[in-house]
């Protein structure tokens, strides 16, 4: 039996997203977000409050950097979901990380972060369900030491950490336990 528990915004996992830009005085500002995601090959989604000031620097700068939180970087990933920089223009610096400018956008990189999107804003969409940015990725930047043998992208090097809507609480990506476009191919006869 299936207990109903209404309308409820969960999905698991979701992403820790880490949006960082640049504010207007050129210092960096950066937002923990989970309502987030690839939304096609080249192209991801982020849906934010436009209250936000992560969502005026997208409007002015028309860019930005999307990086996978780890569980390194747990606690500061957290306190950029739980600050604000509109009430603390200091966020970025209170974190102790540290940014570079990228090559290919006009945002910063948190150098940190295993793994980081480079995008531009390709659309502002407003609608009755609320703003969203859609961005276009530009280049995709990753630290060696989550590189497999084949120099690839490991999964579980990468080490990062997803939301849990039910509990607040964030957990690690675990062990592989099947191949894609594979597992169930037996099915298919």
């Amino acid at each position: 039996m299936k207990k109903e528990f209404g309308v409820k915004p969960y999905l698991f996992p979701m992403p820790v997203l880490m949006i960082a830009t640049y504010c207007e005085d050129g210092t960096v500002d950066v937002m923990n977000m989970a309502w987030g995601g690839i939304c096609d090959d080249n192209l991801v989604a982020l849906n934010i409050s436009e209250s936000h000031k992560t969502a005026e620097n997208l409007k002015r700068r028309g860019a930005f950097t999307l990086s996978i939180a780890d569980k390194a970087h747990l606690a500061e990933a957290d306190f950029f979901g739980i600050a604000s920089a509109n009430k603390m223009p200091d966020k970025f610096a209170r974190s102790g990380l540290h940014a570079v400018k990228s090559q290919h956008v006009d945002a910063p990189v948190v150098e940190e972060f295993p793994l980081t999107m480079e995008c531009k804003v390709a659309e502002l969409q407003h609608t009755a369900t609320g703003f969203r940015v859609v961005g276009e990725i530009v280049n995709l930047l990753a630290e060696e030491a989550v590189l497999d043998e084949k120099g690839q992208i490991d999964p579980v090097k990468l080490n990062a950490i997803v939301f849990d809507p039910f509990q607040n609480g964030y957990y690690t990506i675990g062990k592989r336990v099947g191949q894609a476009w594979s597992s169930g191919a037996a099915l298919t006869k």
